[in-house]
């Protein structure tokens, strides 16, 4: 009996050459399809995942609720400077395009947060 594709689909991801290549040698050392042990991975997570339970995060006290606030911050400035680079490198026949302005006004939202977020004490 032949596979029936209708039992199957196909998932794309993308990832760093490095990544690729090391993933195909390693499945090649091991002597295993790369598709067996992404598959493998695939229901192994989806097994844990589904029997863990989400711990809420703990905000009961002023000082975990501030600590929180402090990294949420520092992920906007990662963002910011990764949406400020992309603005940089933006060609210069698409300054003042919308992607130019989709960015700037991006920073701009951003910059605000930073520092609405930056006030609390």
């Amino acid at each position: 009996m032949g596979n029936d594709t209708n039992h199957y689909t196909q998932v794309k991801i993308t990832v760093t050459k490095e990544v690729a290549s090391a993933f195909k040698s390693a499945c090649a050392t091991q002597n295993v399809s790369m598709a067996s042990t992404l598959t493998q991975f695939m229901v192994d997570y989806s097994n844990i995942a589904s029997t863990k339970k989400k711990a809420s995060p703990d905000y009961s006290t002023k000082r975990k609720r501030r600590a929180a606030i402090k990294k949420i911050n520092l992920q906007l400035e990662q963002i910011k400077m990764f949406e400020t680079s992309y603005c940089n490198n933006i060609p210069d026949n698409l300054q003042g395009s919308v992607f130019f302005e989709n960015a700037e006004e991006f920073i701009s939202c951003l910059d605000s947060a930073i520092d609405a977020l930056s006030s609390i004490e």
